[in-house]
């Protein structure tokens, strides 16, 4: 059984950092790609950061660029996403999701598994 398990969310002030991770298990880290993506409340959920676990290739959504860094540990099955400089709006339920075929990255129904979601709150 594939499993997605998110932590290291919680409350931060503006400017502050937090750093998240997603524990995958149940299935070959291989040819995977792990996403992360939030969702506030009253909006629809976005895409932030993506990561390719064959060869290590990210990419940001606009939401991501600049503050966020998206790593992997594959010893680990683990995936990170590392917010720096956080705003209050940044404040969301952050989901981790992993999917095998990804083609526009940010997209959430590509993604075939997803995480229980962790909150993220930053105060002004």
């Amino acid at each position: 059984e594939v499993q997605l398990v998110e932590s290291g969310g919680g409350l931060v002030q503006a400017g502050g950092s937090l750093r998240l991770s997603c524990a995958a298990s149940g299935f070959t880290f291989d040819d995977f790609v792990i996403g992360w993506f939030r969702q506030a409340p009253g909006k629809e959920r976005e895409g932030v950061a993506c990561i390719s676990s064959s060869d290590g290739s990210t990419y940001y959504a606009d939401s991501g660029k600049g503050r966020f860094t998206i790593s992997s540990d594959n010893a680990k099955k683990t995936v990170y996403l590392q917010m720096n400089s956080l705003k209050p709006e940044d404040t969301a339920v952050y989901y981790c999701a992993g999917g095998w075929v990804v083609t526009t990255y940010f997209q959430p129904y590509e993604y075939e598994y997803w995480g229980q979601g962790t909150q993220v709150t930053v105060s002004s």
